[in-house]
């Protein structure tokens, strides 16, 4: 009997244990899975086609928005609730919305040619700052709106909306929320900033939801200024949004300098090949910009000036292909040799 109390006292402590791990933040764990579906689609891995991921992203941001419409339209107009309704209307111009990331992330990805000799990752950037302005706009919309209601007071003459618009308000922000993660994942996948800026959208469209839900639930209890209330929190969060996206995107089109911890990588690797190879090598400049998503960098280094010329393009072009195979979003190394101690 003792062996068998303890097999219980195990499994009992197993189940706290597995409950515990369970009782983590949700955020935390979604985040965890995020990585884990990364680190599988690596393109090292699993060879991931890009045009698939591209199709199936906008497709998905299409026809979800298309069923959320219509399931919010006839909610509204049979659980009589304005909001649901417009957040019909609101879900139903996403379309437009999922589109422009759509062209912008097609144009994106045209390879070089004679006029464009370095891409149009840019285009990207455009897309990305005409979702930021459509943010904007929803979300002053959102604010204007509100603001109106509490200062006409017409929130309290409105109908009390049924429990259909409840279901509907629910089920938009669970539909809403996984558009943004399976959007989120698959523009981190190709390193899209605009697919990033729609899934960012698809959030602000469950946020809305979020206010619709509150007003709802409100109205029915007896406490309809809460929509309006709640319109003006998620008015402040959209604005918030756009104003990342937008900043950015113009940091990726102004040639922005990329982050000094990204820049200190590049700079210990010069330096590990340096000590590997018994090669004293001197960073004279050091330069990156952002090109759209891709990094250009712009280094010259100090070799000894006794050093023949196939040893140096030897050290050169080896610096060049380390730092170009170690991370997946520099496109271009151009790496200069200056003779050390000569001026």
């Amino acid at each position: 009997m003792p062996h068998i109390a303890g097999k219980k006292a195990d499994c009992f402590a197993a189940d706290n244990l597995q409950n515990a791990a369970w009782a983590g933040n949700l955020t935390e764990r979604f985040h965890l899975l995020e990585e884990r579906i990364l680190e599988n689609s690596n393109p090292e891995n699993s060879r991931i086609n890009a045009e698939t991921v591209i199709a199936r992203t906008a497709a998905a941001g299409i026809w979800g928005n298309v069923f959320l419409a219509a399931l919010k339209l006839a909610a509204g107009i049979f659980g009589h609730s304005t909001a649901i309704i417009s957040d019909a209307v609101h879900t139903l111009s996403d379309v437009f919305a999922t589109l422009i990331a759509w062209i912008g992330v097609r144009m994106g990805r045209k390879t070089p040619d004679r006029e464009h000799p370095y891409g149009h990752d840019r285009f990207e950037c455009i897309a990305s700052l005409i979702l930021a302005a459509v943010l904007v706009v929803t979300g002053i919309s959102i604010g204007m709106n509100c603001i109106g209601q509490i200062r006409s007071g017409v929130y309290r003459t409105a109908p009390v909306p049924g429990g259909i618009a409840v279901i509907a308000a629910i089920v938009s922000i669970l539909v809403k929320e996984g558009m943004y993660w399976y959007t989120s994942i698959n523009a981190k996948k190709i390193r899209s900033g605009a697919f990033q800026a729609d899934a960012w959208h698809h959030r602000s469209d469950a946020l809305t939801s979020v206010g619709a839900l509150i007003g709802i639930v409100g109205a029915r209890r007896g406490v309809p200024v809460l929509d309006p209330v709640a319109g003006i929190v998620i008015c402040l969060v959209i604005l918030y949004v756009a104003y990342g996206i937008s900043r950015s995107a113009f940091g990726k089109m102004v040639d922005k300098a990329c982050s000094p911890e990204f820049e200190q990588k590049v700079r210990d690797m010069i330096r590990d090949y340096s000590e590997e190879n018994g090669k004293e090598i001197g960073i004279d400049l050091f330069r990156s910009r952002l090109f759209g998503d891709n990094v250009y960098l712009e280094i010259e280094l100090s070799l000894d000036g006794s050093m023949s010329l196939s040893d140096a393009h030897k050290v050169a072009q080896d610096l060049h292909d380390r730092i170009e195979n170690s991370f997946e979003n520099v496109k271009h190394v151009m790496i200069h040799l200056n003779p050390r101690g000569e001026e």
